[in-house]
């Protein structure tokens, strides 16, 4: 642990100006990232007495070996810096509001020539119009399945949709009345897109044109006699109120607005947020975060509004109402408003419907957090108690706070891939997960294929950490800016297998004079932890979290390289034979397999046919023609008569 006192800034060295701060470990690591009106108050906050400041903040300031800042023109700036740079370094002491699900959203891809409504996750694509996001895909499937009735907008996969348009039939959504048929011409793609156009409306909130024209046209079809289809409408209408219900009204016809509720303790925050569009609470998201910086619920709300809408400004509405302004509010709602290109109205609501729903949302968090402590009692703390049980069991100097655990996976000594996964702080740290693809494997075994991969990780440390100048260039690579991939040094590194690959890892290191890094190996069979050089494992009680915690650590290697392994051999297996013709490239593949439709069609062309594609000369064309020759597949023969079955 360092003294803040080693790497506190000269008195007045520090600006006043407002800007952005960065903490850095002994490896040059982000730990923190924070901003302030004025750098020289907020820094000099955190090198008073440390005894003083919270137990969090103590930690923060310990494991930090220096300081830096930016300074800006304005405090809004720096609120985008400051995300920015969260997002790009990921420091461990932050609050990351970052859920752990993916959760779906209705979709309409108005982009498109004939629009799709679909269920999708992940990252929004632009030209498509997003609703939701929703609990869980079902309740989205039964919302489209009513509304298909009165806008019967396509669903189908692209590939459906070609095939149907290519047998001039359409699938069976169209038979019963789900789908407007525009594959097969039965409405143009201008009317489907209308039609679409629609459905988004009806889902914005514009809902009572609809059921108001639904309902005229019941009752004109009733006075004309037309009985089938008055029946027709009054199902429809039907649907569309059984849609409606599931989004009860709760604010006034045209509130857009997010709404969100905080419940928090010492060491946790639950969040909880109603998506509430055209009035109807139209989505609803829920996570628990740790709360690793000592802030307020101002301070939270901050960071919360920064993260969620950071990572999606399209997405910002015209009200956002929290339980408490954020200390910069003005800033914050200037930044908001710079995100949607319209004025927001960031406040607490105070009396009314609105403060009836965030006493709702409140209540919600309230139960998320209870329920996220029943579920898991105890887990930050049990966290900490699997570091400490391996300190101590290993003696080691201080708590492996980054473990790094390698597996090696092969078919009989082909194809050969070890795998390198990163555990911090007791958690994966799934972005600094490597593979290696083994060179030397002719009449090699596993420790001689651990040896190699310990060998080219260490190296790779070592270089990245060498000493310029008499300085250490740390791990921030000075030509992009960003971290090195292999700099920063574990506490501790697991193997999976028994002593001779410990005695592996453990000649890496000595080859290498590393000498401040721990080593274990897990075996299998006993679940038995090595040591280098000692005739007797170490044995762990079954019930201890440190030993637990090594288990995860090594299943998750073992995952990973089983993963990275099966990748290579499905590229190699796949390897076309188009690869080795001299000349085309994969954009020129690309072509010839859409202008041909499949391999077996172009193998039937010949070099004619085949140099009428668009880039592809004469030259190239024969030998596309030789290759597809040489690899053409050997026709099947009946085992038992010997007879050709289809030449």
């Amino acid at each position: 642990m360092a003294d803040p006192s080693t790497y506190r800034p000269a008195p007045g060295e520090i600006p006043v100006d407002p800007g952005v701060y960065r903490f850095r470990d002994a490896h040059r690591r982000v730990i923190y990232v924070g901003k302030a009106k004025s750098l020289r108050q907020r820094l000099n906050s955190y090198f008073q007495d440390v005894a003083a400041l919270h137990p969090r903040t103590q930690t923060m300031v310990t494991t930090a070996a220096s300081v830096e800042w930016t300074t800006v023109t304005t405090e809004v700036e720096a609120l985008q810096l400051e995300y920015s740079w969260i997002k790009e370094f990921d420091p461990r002491f932050n609050v990351k509001y970052r859920d752990d699900k993916s959760y779906p959203y209705l979709a309409v891809t108005m982009g498109d020539a004939v629009p799709r409504v679909q269920v999708m996750r992940g990252a929004k694509r632009k030209g498509t119009r997003y609703f939701g996001p929703y609990a869980h895909a079902w309740a989205i499937r039964e919302t489209v399945d009513q509304l298909l009735r009165v806008f019967p907008v396509r669903t189908c996969s692209n590939g459906v949709y070609k095939r149907a348009g290519q047998v001039g039939r359409p699938c069976l959504l169209g038979y019963i009345g789900k789908c407007a048929a525009p594959c097969v011409g039965r409405i143009t793609q201008d009317e489907h897109h209308e039609l679409a156009q629609d459905f988004c409306d009806f889902m914005a909130g514009q809902t009572g044109r609809f059921v108001k024209r639904i309902e005229a046209e019941m009752r004109a079809a009733s006075t004309a006699m037309e009985y089938e289809k008055a029946a027709r409408l009054r199902d429809d209408l039907g649907a569309l109120n059984r849609a409606l219900e599931r989004s009860a009204v709760v604010l006034p016809d045209g509130t857009d607005a997010d709404v969100f509720a905080l419940a928090e303790d010492e060491l946790e925050a639950a969040v909880q947020v109603f998506h509430v569009r055209g009035g109807r609470v139209r989505g609803q998201r829920g996570w628990v975060v740790e709360k690793v910086e000592d802030v307020g619920t101002d301070g939270l709300v901050e960071h919360l509004l920064q993260q969620v809408y950071g990572e999606s400004p399209e997405s910002v509405p015209r009200e956002v109402l929290v339980p408490a302004l954020p200390p910069d509010a003005e800033q914050v709602t200037a930044w908001l408003t710079g995100l949607r290109g319209a004025n927001v109205d960031l406040r607490v609501p105070q009396r009314g419907d609105k403060r009836t729903l965030l006493e709702t949302v409140q209540r919600n968090a309230g139960q998320g957090l209870t329920l996220h402590k029943t579920r898991r009692a105890g887990d930050l703390t049990t966290r900490s108690q699997a570091l400490q049980e391996l300190q101590d069991a290993l003696e080691l100097p201080e708590a492996p706070l980054r473990i790094e655990c390698y597996d090696v996976s092969h078919i009989q000594g082909s194809e050969v891939v070890a795998s390198m996964v990163v555990f911090e702080d007791g958690l994966p740290r799934k972005s600094e997960y490597r593979t290696f693809n083994v060179r030397g494997t002719d009449g090699q075994d596993d420790t001689a294929w651990m040896h190699e991969v310990m060998v080219r990780r260490l190296r790779r440390l070592l270089d990245d950490r060498v000493e310029d100048g008499g300085e250490l260039d740390g791990p921030i690579d000075p030509e992009t800016g960003r971290p090195r991939r292999f700099a920063y040094p574990p506490q501790l590194i697991v193997v999976d297998g028994g002593p001779p690959q410990v005695a592996a890892a453990k000649a890496a290191l000595d080859e290498l004079a590393v000498d401040d890094i721990a080593l274990v190996g897990l075996a299998k069979r006993l679940e038995e932890v090595w040591l280098p050089g000692d005739d007797h494992p170490v044995v762990l009680p079954r019930t201890s979290e440190g030993l637990y915690l090594l288990q995860r650590v090594r299943d998750e290697a073992h995952r990973f390289a089983i993963t990275s392994h099966r990748r290579r051999r499905s590229k190699k297996m796949t390897t076309s034979a188009l690869d080795d013709v001299p000349g085309l490239g994969q954009t020129r593949r690309a072509a010839l397999l859409k202008h041909f439709g499949s391999l077996k069609k172009l193998r039937a062309a010949d070099a004619e046919q085949i140099a009428a594609v668009p880039g592809i000369g004469p030259a190239t064309a024969d030998a596309v023609v030789a290759a597809l020759a040489g690899s053409r597949p050997e026709p099947a023969v009946n085992v038992t008569t010997g007879e050709v079955l289809d030449g």
